[in-house]
């Protein structure tokens, strides 16, 4: 276990669900518009936070690929926020130091989102303080696929033998190969699942739930996930 002087209890990557914003708009009898709204100012908050901490890795789950079943108006709105968020706070990311990076198919979006989000990825390639990993139009089991897919197109082509595949190609396949591994996942809102995120890199990682909704998650929040996290002693399958 990791000491209580220590901010992160021996965290280096954390991933959150953020999960609430209509609920929080609801229960304030807002627009749901309201609530993604300020669901984007608790990811620049908990972006900074992390940031000051010394977090190494932070990955937030923006955009689902099964999101687009939502209605059409709400998908807009959650694209125009998108957009907003990249122009707003690309500068700051460069100056703080942050390592932008996205999972998950984002080149499936409009094509002015994918040519903002490809110049930030290159403005900050060399930043080296963070990295902020968001995925957009993500599945974990669609990662998966495509990870199978690009191990199989080796095998085809005489670069791999079936018999020699194993858990690094399948894991440096992924979206997250340059991340480091997954220590803590957190979700908000009270829901106890974790909806197609990061179920490979999840394997040995700990779980924290919070009924805190997405845009109420601050820094205290966020503490008190770390020290739950910390309190814990992680056997990896060992006794």
């Amino acid at each position: 276990m990791a000491g209580i002087s220590d901010p992160l209890y021996g965290a280096r990557h954390v991933a959150i669900i953020m999960d609430g914003n209509g609920r929080w708009a609801k229960r304030k009898h807002l627009p749901r518009a309201f609530g993604h709204k300020k669901g984007v100012e608790a990811v620049r908050n908990i972006v900074r936070v992390a940031g000051k901490m010394g977090l190494e890795t932070m990955t937030l789950y923006a955009f689902s690929s099964e999101n687009w079943n939502r209605p059409e108006e709400e998908i807009s709105d959650l694209m125009g926020l998108l957009r907003q968020y990249i122009q707003s706070d690309i500068e700051e990311f460069v100056k703080n130091g942050v390592r932008l990076k996205v999972i998950g198919n984002y080149k499936a979006l409009d094509a002015d989102i994918v040519a903002m989000i490809d110049n930030a990825i290159e403005k900050t390639a060399q930043n080296s303080k963070m990295t902020l990993a968001v995925a957009l139009n993500y599945g974990a089991r669609d990662e998966m696929l495509r990870a199978v897919q690009h191990i199989a197109s080796r095998v085809k082509a005489g670069e791999l033998e079936p018999e020699a595949i194993n858990l690094d190609h399948i894991s440096d396949a992924l979206d997250t190969a340059d991340l480091p591994p997954l220590d803590l996942l957190i979700r908000t809102s009270g829901e106890l699942r974790l909806s197609n995120f990061l179920l490979w890199q999840v394997a040995y990682s700990e779980l924290y739930f919070t009924d805190t909704l997405w845009p109420d998650f601050d820094k205290a929040e966020l503490e008190k996930a770390l020290q739950s996290f910390g309190d814990r002693e992680r056997r990896f399958g060992g006794r």
